[in-house]
């Protein structure tokens, strides 16, 4: 059996690593569920005297034929006053023919356009498609969402609404949920981890930090804003975490408005699931590759510290679980013998109590989800989903550093209809 000195310091620096961050998390969760129990829930109204100002909803869509005509269908019945919207669908060189389905929604409603981008400008992305659109879009308001969002009505209202009462903000975005989240196990995981995301992350952070994170989808920006920071990065698979940065940077803020729903698909196979993430993770290796060397001379400091938070979380975090992990399995085969002193199960234990309860208590704030069936899923899921996250951030890492494969924006797959339950 082996043992050693830096054994032992390499046993209690993974577990202090891990203690941080789950430190920090209580932290935020604490002021996410403040957050969650003081969120003003009642209409929307605007300052005295301003009328509601018109926007632009902008829809990147790439063969899209399956879900568009569902999204459409639910942006014309946004409680917004229709003569201040117009809905431009950005067809990026769809094969399905998802232009021409647009094209005969258009017919019955003129607040509907087909903004088709040309071959040699398409396939390029995201950002590509979204800064081409931008140049053809009339109001001062920008709105995303994605080709597969339902939004319920009221959240276009709930988002210019905060977002006009405030000077200094940027951009507001809501929440989003998942419409197939009952479809399979997969399913019921990604929903779960929505939830935490936004109840935790989104809802800790704007109550604690006043930072919040554009989601790619769901959110409400103005035009001039956009202008001053230079748009979409075209090269930034995470356009939205990149973006989040610069307006950052601006000395505007971004504001989370919980009220503002919308529905969206989530991958349903596990492959899918697994190119969605790694592309997220990818995203996340450009963005600190292209900020890094500047990270502490950043302002606000609030920024770097969330972009430190990012590398701890995705790097210094999983490099500790992968470690700690190995070494629990060479110690149970009698391989290397750890002599550092401490209460180191109670603590692991403790960390995995902390889990089901910060999520427990996040899915409590949505109506049905703080079932016991969700529990149990909760506890599987700390097993088996959770660690998938190191073969993607592995991945990543794998496809950027070593292969140095080139960056290329691919669309999640669509499936077949599901109503929000």
């Amino acid at each position: 059996m082996y043992s050693s000195i830096l054994l032992d310091i390499l046993f209690v620096a993974s577990a202090a690593i891990l203690w941080f961050m789950i430190a920090y998390q209580l932290l935020l969760f604490i002021a996410g569920y403040l957050y969650s129990r003081r969120d003003a829930w009642d209409t929307p109204i605007l300052p005295r005297g301003m009328d509601w100002p018109a926007v632009s909803i902008l829809v990147p869509a790439r063969n899209e034929a399956r879900v568009i005509v569902r999204t459409v269908e639910h942006l014309c019945a946004l409680d917004y006053p229709p003569d201040r919207m117009e809905i431009i669908i950005v067809d990026d060189g769809s094969q399905d023919g998802t232009g021409d389905i647009v094209d005969q929604l258009a017919v019955r409603d003129s607040r509907i356009r087909c903004l088709r981008v040309p071959p040699d400008l398409g396939g390029r992305g995201k950002s590509a498609a979204l800064t081409f659109a931008l140049e053809s879009s009339s109001h001062d308001l920008i709105a995303i969402y994605d080709a597969d969002n339902r939004p319920e009505p009221g959240s276009l209202r709930a988002l210019v609404a905060s977002l006009v009462a405030d000077p200094k903000m940027a951009a507001t975005v809501g929440k989003f949920r998942c419409i197939n989240r009952q479809r399979n196990l997969l399913t019921r995981f990604i929903n779960i981890e929505c939830l935490a995301f936004q109840w935790i992350m989104q809802a800790g952070r704007w109550s604690l930090l006043g930072v919040t994170s554009l989601p790619g989808t769901n959110f409400v920006i103005w035009r001039s804003v956009l202008k001053e920071v230079g748009g979409w990065d075209e090269n930034a698979l995470t356009e939205d975490a990149e973006l989040t940065i610069r307006i950052y940077e601006t000395g505007r803020y971004i504001g989370f408005v919980p009220r503002a729903v919308t529905w969206e698909q989530e991958p349903e196979k596990l492959q899918t699931w697994f190119r969605q993430r790694t592309r997220w993770a990818r995203g996340h290796n450009y963005l600190l590759a292209k900020h890094a060397r500047r990270l502490f001379a950043m302002r606000p400091r609030v920024i770097a510290l969330e972009l430190l938070y990012t590398i701890l979380l995705y790097y210094v975090v999983c490099a500790a679980i992968v470690l700690s992990d190995i070494l629990f399995i060479l110690a149970c085969f009698g391989l290397v013998s750890i002599h550092a002193v401490g209460p180191y199960s109670k603590i692991w234990v403790l960390a995995f109590l902390l889990f089901i309860l910060e999520v427990g208590i996040a899915l409590s704030r949505e109506e049905g989800e703080d079932s016991f069936r969700n529990l149990l899923i909760v506890v599987f899921m700390y097993f088996t989903y959770c660690q998938l996250w190191l073969v993607v951030v592995g991945r990543a890492l794998i496809d950027d550093v070593v292969l140095r494969r080139k960056k290329i924006w691919a669309k999640t797959e669509r499936f077949a209809e599901e109503q929000p339950r």
